[in-house]
């Protein structure tokens, strides 16, 4: 009789107590860390993969074993920078009880207050991603949808994936664009006053978007 062997699975190795993959993790954060430092500090452009490897302390082995080059660790370093800040906006946004112009009010009072506290990657993120590449202008229209459905939450069953619609599209680039010139003059208009004209084109757009949704609800 012939007995089936079962092959052993490979065992996950352990460095100081720590698995393999989890250090991958780690340094992964730590690479993203360091990017935004160094592009905050010189720009995405002059920013070199020796650079961020330095400011990391790993070596480039480590860098290509998370990405796969320059413009991938632009990619995650943005990602996690918006993450970030999208959270900020959520909890922002519901910690209150009022309705829907209350909401705007606090959620682009933290957007445009965390622009001004961290000038270096704002400048970076807001004025350096434009135009790099298809890829880059896909993860920051992703954003900005993910933005607007902060401002104004989408109904449970509405698919994240459900397309922008042109309202949509407008309102949150006019907003992005207030923060590219807001930025790009260093501050000059007090955050208030940039906070209200934003305010304003939401206040006006998100009645639209609210029937928009609610047009494309009753369609399905």
């Amino acid at each position: 009789m012939r007995v089936a062997v079962q092959k052993s699975r490979p065992k996950t190795r352990l460095y100081a107590g720590v698995r393999g993959e989890e250090r991958r993790a780690e340094r992964r954060a730590r690479l993203i860390e360091a990017a935004v430092r160094v592009y905050g500090e010189v720009g995405y452009r002059s920013a070199t993969v020796k650079a961020v490897c330095a400011a990391a302390e790993l070596t480039e082995r480590y860098f290509y074993e998370s990405f796969a080059n320059s413009e991938a660790l632009l990619i995650a370093a943005y990602t996690h920078v918006t993450a970030t800040l999208h959270r900020e906006m959520t909890i922002a946004g519901e910690a209150i009880g009022g309705g829907r112009d209350e909401r705007i009010q606090r959620v682009l009072t933290l957007y445009f207050t965390r622009l001004q506290e961290n000038p270096q990657p704002a400048r970076v993120f807001l004025l350096e991603m434009h135009g790099i590449s298809p890829a880059v202008d896909a993860v920051q229209m992703d954003a900005m949808k993910r933005m607007s459905g902060i401002l104004l939450p989408r109904a449970v069953t509405e698919a994240v994936a459900a397309p922008m619609s042109l309202m949509e599209i407008g309102t949150m680039g006019a907003v992005v664009t207030i923060a590219r010139r807001w930025v790009a003059q260093a501050y000059q208009q007090p955050v208030e006053d940039v906070i209200a004209i934003a305010a304003q084109f939401c206040r006006v757009a998100m009645p639209s978007v609210e029937t928009n949704r609610s047009i494309a609800r009753q369609k399905r």
